[in-house]
């Protein structure tokens, strides 16, 4: 009989979504921050550079969609077990532009045993809603 190996432990979730995950290669690639990590609840941002633009010098669809899923997978990460991304649905509003800062907020709709859904919601850092989104996790 074959057993699958044991996941490993997290003893200190909170400090590992925040460091480890929040730190990935992609993230600090784009210069995404995580400002705020507790559980059930992440607070990311970015500061809109030439780079995150799109044809029309709006930040990138892409741009805005990796804040949101960074803060996403900082929140999940954050109950004990490990968690990984099933869905994420993002809604579009408005547009940042170029040296704006924009903060993304993953805080928790349900969370079940082995799925959570999350509410992530993009602003313009003390003001308009850019995107809104609905992440579904699968946890381990």
């Amino acid at each position: 009989m074959n057993k699958k190996p044991a996941e490993p432990h997290i003893d200190d979730p909170v400090n590992y979504a925040r460091d480890v995950v929040g730190r990935d290669p992609m993230a600090t690639h784009l210069g995404i921050a995580v400002e705020e990590a507790r559980e059930g609840y992440a607070r990311t941002a970015l500061t809109v550079r030439p780079e995150h633009l799109n044809a029309v010098e709006r930040a990138h669809g892409a741009t805005v969609h990796a804040v949101a899923d960074q803060a996403f997978a900082v929140a999940c990460n954050s109950l004990g077990t490990l968690a990984i991304a099933v869905s994420m649905k993002i809604t579009y509003v408005s547009a940042a532009r170029d040296g704006e800062r924009i903060v993304a907020e993953a805080t928790p709709v349900n969370i079940g045993r082995k799925v959570s859904v999350w509410r992530i919601d993009v602003r313009v850092a003390g003001g308009a809603l850019v995107a809104s989104c609905e992440g579904i996790a699968y946890h381990k």
